[in-house]
C-alpha cells in the first residue's frame, strides 16, 4: 500500500527529458514549466500533488503552505538547501532528494580539483592564453606518497578514496557516522580531527552544510596543519569574497559537482524511479524527512498501522472532554515488532491527533504536530509473550491525572481490540465499522437493555463482546448498523461511552 498517491507532478527546472517520460509511462500527468517567479510558482503549485525540481527552485515556506494538495517534493540532485524541509515535515510532504546520482561526477571533480592545485593547471592555462610560458612559474608536486585527509566518508568521500589511492595517495579520514572498519575496507583509516589535520598535504570536505559543519575549517584548524603547507578542497561552499576568488593561489569554479551529461542523467531518472516505486508500494529511497516510512510498505506494516492509529482514535475519544494529553506510551510485544516501535508510535499520534481535515496528521508530520501540541510519545519494546498475545501493540495516555490504556493485536489480517482499562474482551473485537463503546456496572439487563435503546433509535446491533467483569464494572463494545446520532439515552445505563467510525 502506498503512503500517498500522486496524479499530477510540476517539474519547475530543466530536468533530464527520462524524468517526465518515466513519470508519465505510469499514469501521471507532468507539467513542465521553468523560470516561475515566487509568486508564479505559488500560484502554480495549488494544482499539484508532487513537485520536481533541481537546485534554482527555491521551495519556501510560504511555496509549500500555499499548496494545498502538496504530498512530495523530489530533488533531483543531493543537497536540498534550496527547501524548506522543516515547513515541508509540518505540512505532511515527503522530501525526497537522489542520494547517489552525483557520486560519480562530484569525486571525478574532485580528484580534478586535487591534480590542479598541486600542478598549477588553470594558472598555467590563464598564463598561456595570456600569451606567457612560465615553466618555473608554475612547479608543482607529486600527489604521489602524500596524505590526503577526507573529511566525511560517505558515498563521495569513498570514491574519492578509492580514485586517488591509484596515484599512490596515503588516504585517511573522519566520519562521526561509518564505522571505521567499514572505511578500512576500502583503505582509509578513521581518526580524529585533532590526530588527522598535522598529517595532511591535502584535505577535502565531504559533508553536508549544517551548523555543527559550517566553519569546520578555520583559523585553528589551519594552525594545526602540517607546518609546509596543505591544500584543501571543500566542497559545498559559499560564495566566497571577490578577493579570495580572485587569489592567485585559489582555484575555484561554479558548482560544477553535478554537471554532467550522465549525472543530470542518472539524477532525473532516479529521482522519476524513486517515485514511482514509493507510489506501487516498492519501497522508499532518498527520503531526506520521511525516514519513518521506509519500514512500513508490507502488507504486514500496514495492518499493525492501522492497528496503531485505531488504538490512538479509540483512546481519544476518551479524552477528548479532558485535553490535553500529556504522554503517550506505546509498547510493542513480539520479536517481529521490535524494528516497529517507530512508526507505530507515528500511527498513534495521527489516531489521537486527526480531525477529519483534508491535510490533517500523517505518519511524516505526527509527532512533530504531536510535540507542538505538548504530547510527548515514548515508545519501547517488550517480551513477546508477556500480554494477552505473542504479538500486541500496547497504549497508554495520560491525560490531566487520568490514565488510558488499550492493547491490540492483528488476528487473519484484521486489526483488533484485546483490553480496555484493564478489562479483557471476552472476544477480541474487530476495529472496524461503526463501534459503540462503554464501561457500565456489570449486571444481567445491561445488553439487553442496551439493545432496547439501540432498537428505538433504528440501529442495528450487528456484534457484541463484552470484557470480564472488573471491581463490578465490564466493558462493551457493541458494531453498529450506522452510527448512534444521540448517546443521552444511554445515560442511565453506561458511566461512560464513546461511538466511532473506523
Amino acid at each position: 500500500m502506498a503512503p500517498v498517491s500522486i496524479k499530477r507532478i510540476l517539474i519547475s527546472e530543466s530536468v533530464d527529458p527520462c524524468c517526465k517520460k518515466i513519470l508519465q509511462e505510469n499514469g501521471i500527468q507532468v507539467t513542465e514549466r521553468q523560470n516561475m517567479t515566487k509568486d508564479e510558482l505559488m500560484a502554480e503549485i495549488k494544482d499539484y500533488e508532487g513537485l520536481v525540481v533541481r537546485s534554482a527552485t527555491k521551495v519556501t515556506a510560504d511555496v509549500i503552505n500555499a499548496a494545498g494538495n502538496l504530498k512530495i517534493i523530489g530533488r533531483a540532485g543531493t543537497g536540498v538547501d534550496n527547501v524548506d524541509v522543516d515547513a515541508a515535515t509540518k505540512n505532511g510532504i515527503i522530501v525526497m532528494n537522489t542520494p547517489s546520482g552525483n557520486t560519480i561526477s562530484a569525486a571525478e571533480l574532485t580528484c580534478a580539483l586535487l591534480v590542479s592545485l598541486s600542478r598549477h593547471l588553470p594558472q598555467a592555462v590563464m598564463s598561456m592564453k595570456a600569451g606567457n610560458w612560465d615553466r618555473k612559474k608554475f612547479m608543482g608536486a607529486e600527489l604521489h606518497g602524500k596524505v590526503l585527509g577526507i573529511i566525511g566518508l560517505g558515498r563521495i568521500g569513498k570514491e574519492v578514496a578509492t580514485r586517488m589511492q591509484s596515484f599512490g595517495v596515503k588516504t585517511i579520514g573522519y566520519d562521526p557516522i561509518t564505522p571505521p572498519e567499514v572505511s578500512a575496507s576500502w583503505g582509509v583509516e578513521q581518526m580524529s580531527l585533532e590526530q588527522l589535520w598535522p598529517q595532511c598535504d591535502y584535505i577535502t570536505v565531504h559533508t553536508p552544510l549544517m551548523p555543527s559543519t559550517t566553519g569546520l575549517l578555520n583559523d585553528s584548524t589551519f594552525a594545526q596543519l602540517w607546518r609546509g603547507g596543505a591544500r584543501c578542497v571543500c566542497g559545498g561552499a559559499a560564495h566566497g569574497p571577490r578577493s579570495l576568488v580572485n587569489h592567485p593561489s585559489v582555484i575555484s569554479c561554479p558548482h560544477l559537482g553535478a554537471s554532467t551529461r550522465e549525472a543530470q542523467a542518472r539524477c532525473g531518472r532516479d529521482i522519476a524511479l524513486q517515485i514511482v516505486d514509493m507510489l506501487k508500494g516498492k519501497a522508499l529511497v532518498g527520503a531526506v524527512n520521511a525516514q519513518v516510512l521506509a519500514s512500513t510498505f508490507s502488507p504486514e506494516s500496514q495492518q499493525w498501522i492501522k492497528l496503531a492509529e485505531t488504538l490512538g482514535t479509540v483512546l481519544k475519544s476518551f479524552t477528548t472532554s479532558k485535553q490535553p494529553n500529556s504522554q503517550v506510551q506505546i509498547t510493542t510485544q513480539g520479536e517481529s515488532l521490535k524494528s516497529s516501535v517507530g512508526f507505530l508510535g507515528s500511527a498513534v499520534a495521527v489516531g489521537l491527533l486527526k480531525d477529519g481535515s483534508k491535510n490533517g496528521p500523517n505518519l511524516i508530520n505526527a509527532l512533530t504536530l504531536a510535540r507542538e501540541a505538548g504530547i510527548m510519545v515514548v515508545g519501547n519494546h517488550g517480551d513477546a509473550g508477556q500480554g494477552l498475545a505473542e504479538r500486541a501493540c500496547v497504549v497508554e495516555v495520560s491525560v490531566n491525572g487520568s490514565r488510558y490504556k488499550a492493547t491490540g493485536t492483528v488476528q487473519g489480517e484484521v486489526p483488533v481490540l484485546l483490553e480496555l482499562n484493564g478489562s479483557v474482551f471476552r472476544q477480541p473485537v474487530p476495529l472496524s465499522g461503526n463501534l459503540l463503546l462503554f464501561r457500565a456496572t456489570a449486571t444481567p439487563r445491561l445488553l439487553p437493555d442496551v439493545t432496547g435503546v439501540l432498537a428505538a433509535a433504528g440501529v442495528g446491533m450487528e456484534s457484541f463482546s463484552g470484557s470480564t467483569a472488573q471491581n463490578a464494572e465490564q466493558w462493551g463494545c457493541v458494531g453498529l448498523s450506522a452510527p448512534l446520532g444521540d448517546l443521552s439515552a444511554l445515560t442511565p445505563l453506561v458511566k461512560e461511552a464513546v461511538q466511532l467510525s473506523v
